[in-house]
Protein backbone atom coordinates (compact mmCIF):
# COMPACT_ATOMS: atom_id res chain seq x y z
CA UNK A 1 0.00 0.00 0.00
CA UNK A 2 0.91 3.43 -0.73
CA UNK A 3 2.44 5.27 2.23
CA UNK A 4 -0.09 8.37 1.76
CA UNK A 5 -3.32 6.06 1.21
CA UNK A 6 -5.68 6.19 3.67
CA UNK A 7 -8.60 3.65 2.71
CA UNK A 8 -10.31 3.60 6.92
CA UNK A 9 -9.43 7.15 7.88
CA UNK A 10 -10.08 7.39 11.97
CA UNK A 11 -11.46 10.39 14.06
CA UNK A 12 -8.64 12.77 14.45
CA UNK A 13 -8.50 16.62 14.71
CA UNK A 14 -7.20 17.78 11.42
CA UNK A 15 -11.05 16.63 10.26
CA UNK A 16 -12.46 19.71 12.19
CA UNK A 17 -9.98 22.33 10.55
CA UNK A 18 -10.75 25.10 8.05
CA UNK A 19 -9.56 25.38 4.88
CA UNK A 20 -7.21 28.01 5.42
CA UNK A 21 -4.87 25.64 7.54
CA UNK A 22 -4.26 23.20 4.52
CA UNK A 23 -1.72 24.27 1.95
CA UNK A 24 -3.20 23.19 -1.22
CA UNK A 25 -6.36 24.92 -0.71
CA UNK A 26 -4.79 27.58 1.08
CA UNK A 27 -1.52 28.35 -0.83
CA UNK A 28 -1.61 26.16 -4.07
CA UNK A 29 -4.96 26.66 -5.35
CA UNK A 30 -6.26 30.37 -5.19
CA UNK A 31 -4.79 32.81 -7.41
CA UNK A 32 -2.05 35.09 -5.60
CA UNK A 33 -4.40 37.84 -5.05
CA UNK A 34 -6.84 35.80 -3.54
CA UNK A 35 -4.83 34.30 -1.23
CA UNK A 36 -6.61 35.41 2.31
CA UNK A 37 -7.10 35.42 5.90
CA UNK A 38 -4.14 35.20 6.78
CA UNK A 39 -4.62 37.07 9.74
CA UNK A 40 -6.89 36.66 12.43
CA UNK A 41 -5.96 40.04 14.97
CA UNK A 42 -6.23 39.60 18.32
CA UNK A 43 -7.79 42.49 19.26
CA UNK A 44 -9.69 45.22 18.18
CA UNK A 45 -8.81 48.64 16.71
CA UNK A 46 -11.40 51.64 15.92
CA UNK A 47 -10.52 54.24 13.34
CA UNK A 48 -10.00 56.66 16.09
CA UNK A 49 -7.73 55.02 17.92
CA UNK A 50 -3.96 56.41 18.56
CA UNK A 51 -1.81 54.39 16.43
CA UNK A 52 2.07 54.59 16.50
CA UNK A 53 4.46 52.72 14.10
CA UNK A 54 8.34 52.75 14.33
CA UNK A 55 11.69 50.13 13.77
CA UNK A 56 12.98 49.54 10.27
CA UNK A 57 12.87 50.68 6.92
CA UNK A 58 9.66 48.94 6.01
CA UNK A 59 7.82 50.22 8.62
CA UNK A 60 8.07 53.96 6.94
CA UNK A 61 5.18 52.97 5.08
CA UNK A 62 2.83 51.88 6.86
CA UNK A 63 1.70 55.08 9.16
CA UNK A 64 1.37 57.41 6.65
CA UNK A 65 -0.66 54.81 4.63
CA UNK A 66 -3.03 54.22 7.64
CA UNK A 67 -3.47 58.30 8.15
CA UNK A 68 -4.22 58.21 4.62
CA UNK A 69 -6.92 55.62 4.76
CA UNK A 70 -9.06 57.63 7.98
CA UNK A 71 -6.91 55.83 10.72
CA UNK A 72 -5.29 57.97 14.09
CA UNK A 73 -1.66 57.58 13.27
CA UNK A 74 0.04 59.87 15.67
CA UNK A 75 2.79 61.83 13.86
CA UNK A 76 4.80 63.14 17.16
CA UNK A 77 6.79 65.67 15.87
CA UNK A 78 5.35 67.14 13.03
CA UNK A 79 7.38 68.81 10.60
CA UNK A 80 8.23 72.71 11.40
CA UNK A 81 6.05 75.19 8.68
CA UNK A 82 8.04 75.82 5.69
CA UNK A 83 9.92 73.15 4.34
CA UNK A 84 9.11 71.77 1.28
CA UNK A 85 8.11 67.88 0.79
CA UNK A 86 11.68 67.06 -0.06
CA UNK A 87 13.05 68.67 2.70
CA UNK A 88 10.33 67.09 5.22
CA UNK A 89 11.32 63.53 3.67
CA UNK A 90 15.04 63.99 4.24
CA UNK A 91 15.09 65.41 7.56
CA UNK A 92 12.77 62.56 8.09
CA UNK A 93 9.17 64.08 9.37
CA UNK A 94 6.42 62.37 8.97
CA UNK A 95 7.83 58.66 8.55
CA UNK A 96 7.80 57.09 11.83
CA UNK A 97 5.72 58.39 14.72
CA UNK A 98 8.96 59.62 16.44
CA UNK A 99 12.10 60.95 14.74
CA UNK A 100 14.31 58.35 15.85
CA UNK A 101 15.38 57.39 12.29
CA UNK A 102 15.09 53.70 11.50
CA UNK A 103 14.87 51.04 14.64
CA UNK A 104 16.44 48.44 12.95
CA UNK A 105 17.08 45.74 15.97
CA UNK A 106 15.31 45.12 19.49
CA UNK A 107 18.02 46.17 21.20
CA UNK A 108 17.95 49.63 19.99
CA UNK A 109 14.10 49.29 20.37
CA UNK A 110 14.74 48.62 23.92
CA UNK A 111 17.54 51.30 24.41
CA UNK A 112 15.37 53.99 23.17
CA UNK A 113 12.55 52.97 25.89
CA UNK A 114 14.66 52.94 28.30
CA UNK A 115 15.71 55.96 27.39
CA UNK A 116 12.19 57.82 27.43
CA UNK A 117 11.28 55.92 30.40
CA UNK A 118 13.92 57.58 32.57
CA UNK A 119 15.76 53.81 33.26
CA UNK A 120 19.01 54.67 32.07
CA UNK A 121 20.45 57.97 30.35
CA UNK A 122 21.62 58.13 26.65
CA UNK A 123 25.38 58.78 26.09
CA UNK A 124 26.25 62.38 25.22
CA UNK A 125 28.70 61.45 22.57
CA UNK A 126 28.44 63.44 19.69
CA UNK A 127 30.17 63.55 16.05
CA UNK A 128 31.49 66.45 14.71
CA UNK A 129 32.49 66.85 10.61
CA UNK A 130 32.92 70.21 9.13
CA UNK A 131 31.69 72.39 12.33
CA UNK A 132 28.43 70.34 11.93
CA UNK A 133 27.45 68.46 14.88
CA UNK A 134 25.67 64.80 13.56
CA UNK A 135 24.06 62.15 16.22
CA UNK A 136 25.36 59.33 16.68
CA UNK A 137 22.56 57.44 17.99
CA UNK A 138 20.52 58.95 15.00
CA UNK A 139 23.00 60.07 11.91
CA UNK A 140 20.82 60.20 9.39
CA UNK A 141 17.71 62.56 11.09
CA UNK A 142 19.67 65.65 10.31
CA UNK A 143 21.76 65.10 6.88
CA UNK A 144 23.34 68.75 7.25
CA UNK A 145 23.49 68.44 11.57
CA UNK A 146 23.25 70.49 13.98
CA UNK A 147 25.08 74.55 14.69
CA UNK A 148 25.65 73.16 17.97
CA UNK A 149 26.17 69.81 20.26
CA UNK A 150 23.58 71.40 22.41
CA UNK A 151 20.92 72.04 19.97
CA UNK A 152 21.73 68.61 19.17
CA UNK A 153 20.91 67.02 22.50
CA UNK A 154 17.90 69.26 23.21
CA UNK A 155 16.10 67.51 19.75
CA UNK A 156 16.81 64.11 21.34
CA UNK A 157 15.32 65.30 24.71
CA UNK A 158 12.15 66.16 21.90
CA UNK A 159 12.05 63.00 20.75
CA UNK A 160 12.65 61.30 24.46
CA UNK A 161 9.63 63.21 25.67
CA UNK A 162 7.42 62.55 22.14
CA UNK A 163 8.06 58.25 22.87
CA UNK A 164 7.38 59.07 26.35
CA UNK A 165 4.37 61.10 26.11
CA UNK A 166 2.86 58.93 22.69
CA UNK A 167 3.00 55.66 24.60
CA UNK A 168 0.89 56.76 27.52
CA UNK A 169 -1.86 57.25 25.40
CA UNK A 170 -2.32 55.48 22.13
CA UNK A 171 -4.07 52.08 21.79
CA UNK A 172 -1.87 50.56 19.53
CA UNK A 173 1.80 49.97 18.79
CA UNK A 174 2.97 48.70 15.68
CA UNK A 175 6.92 47.82 15.82
CA UNK A 176 8.49 45.95 12.30
CA UNK A 177 11.69 44.65 13.18
CA UNK A 178 14.30 44.41 10.46
CA UNK A 179 17.40 43.05 11.12
CA UNK A 180 19.70 40.68 14.20
CA UNK A 181 22.79 42.44 13.24
CA UNK A 182 24.12 45.52 14.25
CA UNK A 183 26.69 47.35 16.46
CA UNK A 184 27.68 47.97 19.89
CA UNK A 185 29.68 50.52 21.52
CA UNK A 186 31.64 49.19 23.93
CA UNK A 187 32.61 52.34 25.80
CA UNK A 188 29.00 53.35 26.38
CA UNK A 189 27.36 50.32 25.53
CA UNK A 190 24.70 51.66 23.05
CA UNK A 191 23.54 49.55 19.95
CA UNK A 192 24.37 51.90 16.71
CA UNK A 193 21.58 52.55 14.10
CA UNK A 194 23.95 51.86 11.23
CA UNK A 195 27.94 51.31 11.97
CA UNK A 196 29.95 54.01 12.73
CA UNK A 197 32.22 55.44 9.72
CA UNK A 198 29.58 54.24 6.78
CA UNK A 199 27.15 57.48 7.11
CA UNK A 200 28.81 59.24 9.85
CA UNK A 201 31.05 58.90 12.71
CA UNK A 202 34.46 56.83 12.35
CA UNK A 203 34.85 53.31 12.54
CA UNK A 204 37.00 52.53 15.62
CA UNK A 205 37.62 48.48 15.48
CA UNK A 206 38.99 48.59 19.13
CA UNK A 207 35.55 50.43 20.48
CA UNK A 208 33.05 49.68 17.96
CA UNK A 209 31.67 45.61 18.38
CA UNK A 210 29.85 43.96 15.52
CA UNK A 211 27.07 41.75 17.18
CA UNK A 212 24.60 39.22 15.45
CA UNK A 213 21.66 38.92 18.12
CA UNK A 214 20.27 35.61 18.83
CA UNK A 215 16.76 33.96 19.71
CA UNK A 216 17.81 34.23 23.15
CA UNK A 217 19.02 38.11 23.11
CA UNK A 218 16.26 39.28 20.65
CA UNK A 219 13.72 37.99 22.96
CA UNK A 220 15.55 39.49 25.76
CA UNK A 221 15.43 42.77 24.73
CA UNK A 222 11.95 42.71 23.35
CA UNK A 223 10.40 41.71 26.25
CA UNK A 224 12.46 44.05 28.12
CA UNK A 225 10.88 47.13 25.32
CA UNK A 226 7.39 45.27 26.06
CA UNK A 227 7.40 45.67 30.05
CA UNK A 228 8.42 49.40 29.72
CA UNK A 229 5.71 50.18 27.03
CA UNK A 230 3.20 48.37 29.68
CA UNK A 231 4.73 49.97 32.68
CA UNK A 232 3.73 53.74 30.90
CA UNK A 233 0.51 51.89 29.18
CA UNK A 234 -1.34 49.24 30.57
CA UNK A 235 -3.80 49.05 28.06
CA UNK A 236 -1.00 49.13 25.15
CA UNK A 237 -1.90 46.86 22.41
CA UNK A 238 1.48 46.11 20.28
CA UNK A 239 1.07 44.43 17.03
CA UNK A 240 4.57 43.05 15.96
CA UNK A 241 6.07 42.72 11.93
CA UNK A 242 9.09 41.65 10.62
CA UNK A 243 10.18 43.85 7.24
CA UNK A 244 10.24 41.56 4.09
CA UNK A 245 13.47 43.76 3.26
CA UNK A 246 16.88 41.76 2.95
CA UNK A 247 19.69 42.81 4.01
CA UNK A 248 22.16 45.16 1.85
CA UNK A 249 25.16 43.65 3.41
CA UNK A 250 26.29 41.62 6.29
CA UNK A 251 29.20 42.07 8.44
CA UNK A 252 28.95 38.13 9.04
CA UNK A 253 31.53 37.61 6.82
CA UNK A 254 29.12 34.85 5.15
CA UNK A 255 26.75 35.14 2.34
CA UNK A 256 24.14 37.57 1.86
CA UNK A 257 21.04 35.35 1.35
CA UNK A 258 21.93 33.09 4.25
CA UNK A 259 22.59 35.93 6.56
CA UNK A 260 19.19 37.57 5.32
CA UNK A 261 17.44 33.92 6.13
CA UNK A 262 19.06 33.79 9.76
CA UNK A 263 18.06 37.44 10.16
CA UNK A 264 14.56 36.96 9.33
CA UNK A 265 14.13 33.36 10.71
CA UNK A 266 15.26 34.83 14.40
CA UNK A 267 12.82 37.82 14.10
CA UNK A 268 9.73 36.09 12.92
CA UNK A 269 10.03 33.18 15.83
CA UNK A 270 10.73 35.92 18.40
CA UNK A 271 7.47 37.65 17.02
CA UNK A 272 5.51 34.35 17.47
CA UNK A 273 6.81 33.35 20.42
CA UNK A 274 5.88 36.73 22.04
CA UNK A 275 2.29 36.50 21.01
CA UNK A 276 2.03 33.41 22.19
CA UNK A 277 3.38 35.06 25.51
CA UNK A 278 1.05 38.02 25.91
CA UNK A 279 -2.21 38.46 25.49
CA UNK A 280 -1.61 41.88 24.42
CA UNK A 281 0.90 41.64 21.56
CA UNK A 282 -0.36 40.11 18.11
CA UNK A 283 1.98 39.40 15.02
CA UNK A 284 0.96 40.50 11.33
CA UNK A 285 2.42 38.62 9.15
CA UNK A 286 3.64 41.36 6.23
CA UNK A 287 6.81 38.91 5.91
CA UNK A 288 4.83 36.66 4.47
CA UNK A 289 2.63 37.99 2.10
CA UNK A 290 5.47 39.96 0.27
CA UNK A 291 7.86 36.90 0.88
CA UNK A 292 5.69 34.01 0.53
CA UNK A 293 5.76 31.44 -1.97
CA UNK A 294 2.45 32.30 -4.00
CA UNK A 295 3.51 36.01 -4.59
CA UNK A 296 6.86 34.70 -6.15
CA UNK A 297 9.20 37.93 -5.66
CA UNK A 298 6.41 39.90 -7.47
CA UNK A 299 6.02 42.98 -5.07
CA UNK A 300 10.09 43.31 -5.35
CA UNK A 301 11.59 46.31 -7.30
CA UNK A 302 14.49 45.12 -9.69
CA UNK A 303 16.51 44.92 -6.75
CA UNK A 304 15.38 42.06 -5.05
CA UNK A 305 14.88 44.18 -1.86
CA UNK A 306 12.66 47.16 -2.34
CA UNK A 307 8.84 46.58 -1.84
CA UNK A 308 7.16 47.60 -4.72
CA UNK A 309 3.64 50.46 -3.99
CA UNK A 310 1.56 47.29 -5.02
CA UNK A 311 3.53 45.39 -2.32
CA UNK A 312 2.79 47.53 0.08
CA UNK A 313 -0.47 48.02 -0.80
CA UNK A 314 -1.06 44.67 -0.57
CA UNK A 315 0.10 44.24 3.29
CA UNK A 316 -2.13 47.17 3.69
CA UNK A 317 -5.23 45.71 2.17
CA UNK A 318 -4.72 42.68 4.43
CA UNK A 319 -3.84 44.47 7.65
CA UNK A 320 -7.05 46.48 7.71
CA UNK A 321 -9.23 44.25 5.74
CA UNK A 322 -8.74 41.93 8.89
CA UNK A 323 -9.49 44.45 11.34
CA UNK A 324 -12.75 45.69 9.28
CA UNK A 325 -13.63 42.42 7.73
CA UNK A 326 -16.29 42.29 5.22
CA UNK A 327 -19.00 39.82 4.80
CA UNK A 328 -17.46 36.15 3.57
CA UNK A 329 -18.90 35.08 0.33
CA UNK A 330 -19.82 31.20 0.20
CA UNK A 331 -17.45 29.13 -1.76
CA UNK A 332 -18.80 26.23 -3.25
CA UNK A 333 -17.44 22.98 -1.44
CA UNK A 334 -14.68 20.96 -3.41
CA UNK A 335 -15.63 17.05 -3.83
CA UNK A 336 -13.58 15.38 -0.80
CA UNK A 337 -10.31 12.51 -2.27
CA UNK A 338 -12.25 9.53 -1.88
CA UNK A 339 -10.41 7.13 0.27
CA UNK A 340 -6.85 6.19 -1.00
CA UNK A 341 -6.33 8.64 -3.53
CA UNK A 342 -3.14 10.70 -3.75
CA UNK A 343 -3.23 13.91 -2.01
CA UNK A 344 -0.61 15.35 -4.58
CA UNK A 345 2.02 14.61 -7.54
CA UNK A 346 5.56 15.43 -7.57
CA UNK A 347 7.47 15.34 -4.45
CA UNK A 348 5.24 15.47 -2.07
CA UNK A 349 5.44 11.69 -2.60
CA UNK A 350 8.06 11.00 -0.09
CA UNK A 351 6.83 13.82 1.95
CA UNK A 352 5.17 11.80 4.93
CA UNK A 353 2.41 14.22 5.81
CA UNK A 354 1.22 14.91 2.54
CA UNK A 355 -1.43 12.81 4.21
CA UNK A 356 -2.71 15.66 6.20
CA UNK A 357 -4.38 16.64 3.05
CA UNK A 358 -7.19 14.21 2.45
CA UNK A 359 -8.50 15.97 5.40
CA UNK A 360 -8.50 19.50 3.68
CA UNK A 361 -11.91 20.40 3.70
CA UNK A 362 -12.24 21.94 -0.04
Amino acid sequence: MHPHQNPHPRPNPYQSLPSRSFWRSAVAEPEPSAVGDLWNPAFSLGQDDPVLTAGSCFARHIGPALRDRGMNWRDTEPAPPGLTPAERRSRQYGVFSFRTGNIHTAAAFRQWLSWASGETTPPDEVWCEDGRFHDPLRPTVEPDGYDSAEALLAARRTTLAAIGGALATARCLILTLGLTEAWEDRATGAVHPVCPGTVRGTFDAGRHAFRNFTFAEVHRDLSAALALAHAANPALRVVLTVSPVPLTATATGGHALTATTYSKSVLRAVAGQLAQEHEQVDYFPAYEIITGAPFKAAFYEPNLRTVTPEGVALVLRHFLGALTPRPAVPRPAAPRPAPGARPDRGEDVWCDDAVLDYYNPR
